[in-house]
Parts: C-alpha cells; structure tokens; sequence
C-alpha cells in the first residue's frame, strides 16, 4: 500500500500480517500494532518524544546482564507483571510476580536445612510451610525453590560479598506435603534505579522500595505452576509496593520469641501445567 495519510500506516501494517501462520502470533501482533498506533494518536506523540522512547528501549538491552534483567523490573515497575500473573490464575490465588533475582539452579537442601550460606547478620527466622490441592490434600513431591534478599537489601546475585547460592535452597515436601527452612528475616529493600525503571519512579516521584517477603517457585507435575511472595505484615510500604505485587492472600505472619521469629504458610495448588519459567538472570554480579 503506498502511504497517503497517517490512518494508512495502521492499515498497511494490519494487512501485512495475513501471512503470518500462527493464528495467536497474529492476534497479539495486530492487537499490538493497533493500541500501539491508537496510544501515539490519542497523546499525540512528538518526533522528539518518539526518540527518547527509542532511547529508552535501547536502555532496557544496556542495563540488563547475566546478573541483573530491567525488563523484568520494568514491567513490574509498570503493573504488568502482576497483571499477567491474576489474569492467569483463578481467583483468589497465590501466584505472584516471579521477579527479575529468581536463578535456577539452586542447591537442594533437606527440610529443616538453612539456606544461610554466608555471614549475614539478622534475626534467625524458622519457616515451615505446606503444599496442597484445592481439596486440602497433602502434595508430596513438590520441587519448592525458596530465595530471599539479606537484610542489607540486596539479593546474592547483587552482591558480590555474598556466598553464591546465599539465602537460596530447593525443597522436596514430605508425606503431609510440608517442607521447612532455616534463614534470616527479610527485610525491605529497594530496587535498582540505575536504568530506564529508576528514570520512570523519579519521573513519576515513586519510591523504589519493596516491602520485605519471601520468594517461593512450586512445581510438581499435574499442578499449575506458581511463584509466589510471602510479605511482612508491619512493612511500611505494603499499600505502596513499588512493583505492585502485594496481594491480600499473601500477607504472612510472623510469630517473635526469644529465638527470632517463626512463620508458617500453606500454599494451594490448582491442577494444570508443570512448567518451570525461564529464568530472568543467571550470574552473580561481579561487583
């Protein structure tokens, strides 16, 4: 089609796509292409605001490494992440945002086990959780990945004082479907700003901070399956999460003693697919 007006752009495009053999690649292309043009119409977008858009997506590729996936924290920082995750699990449910500091690979531990690898300073924490089905049925077997930040606020892969692996263990759940840890206490910490998700908070005056949780990935063949994130209940920045991922069925509670804190949590699995995610990064940050 030879291009008279701008509307002629958007058609042009969509009729290039009749070749396209995957039904559902044609539908998210043109579902793309169409809100894609429809949002540069409705804010009228400037040739000088279109660079800086270019600028900004070549920034994502920049700042991401083996060690560190903006993308990731991108689209958390903008909603989508979580948005995926309800839009893809019934309600109420247990899924959340995987997160841009899940690596694969983890070292499997026996229950009871700490997954504190290195020195690191902070309150003992002793957790003990449970995998069921939507009956209330015990699920032995599940593969359950557990990571977690140090108190500092950083994520092994951040830190390179940290041991490799600190604060991350693979759990197998027993008959009754339980599986426990040893590990510190979490505490908030903020997200990178270095990259286009930093230039987006400070544009907006948004924090960078999230408030203190747990991550856990659960698999087992004939289930669904989920990531999860476990929160602090008295962090300050729950209604305020700077990647929108706090849920009401995932507040946890923790229980104080002489010895630290205790928490425990039962996590519910729908049947359906078993299938591991990709992980967002792969390394340890050299720095």
């Amino acid at each position: 089609m030879i291009i008279e007006t701008q509307e002629d752009v958007t058609r042009a495009v969509l009729a290039e796509m009749h070749r396209t053999p995957d039904a559902r690649t044609k539908e998210i292309l043109s579902a793309l292409v169409s809100h894609l043009h429809a949002f540069v119409r409705e804010v009228r977008l400037t040739e000088k605001e279109f660079q800086q858009a270019i600028g900004t997506l070549n920034a994502i590729g920049k700042h991401t490494t083996p060690s560190h996936n903006e993308a990731m924290l991108l689209s958390g920082a903008l909603g989508v992440s979580n948005l995926v995750c309800l839009l893809n699990n019934p309600q109420p449910t247990q899924a959340n945002n995987l997160g841009p500091f899940y690596r694969a690979g983890s070292p499997r531990c026996a229950n009871g086990d700490s997954i504190v690898r290195s020195e690191t300073p902070g309150a003992p924490l002793a957790f003990k959780g449970w995998v069921k089905d939507a009956q209330g049925r015990a699920i032995p077997g599940a593969e359950v990945d557990v990571w977690q930040s140090a108190p500092s606020g950083l994520y092994e892969n951040q830190d390179a004082t940290q041991a490799e692996m600190n604060l991350r263990g693979t759990f197998t759940t027993g008959a009754d479907g339980g599986f426990s840890f040893r590990s510190v206490k979490p505490a908030g910490y903020p997200v990178p700003t270095e990259g286009p998700t930093g230039a987006l908070l400070r544009a907006q005056k948004r924090h960078n901070l999230r408030p203190a949780h747990l991550h856990f990935l659960i698999v087992k063949p004939g289930f669904k399956t989920i990531a999860s994130q476990v929160y602090d209940p008295d962090d300050p920045h729950l209604e305020t999460d700077s990647q929108f991922g706090v849920t009401k069925a995932l507040i946890g509670s923790y229980e104080r003693s002489a010895g630290g804190y205790s928490m425990q949590f039962t996590f519910v699995l729908d049947a359906g697919e078993s299938a591991r995610p990709q992980p967002p990064i792969s390394a340890k940050s050299g720095r």
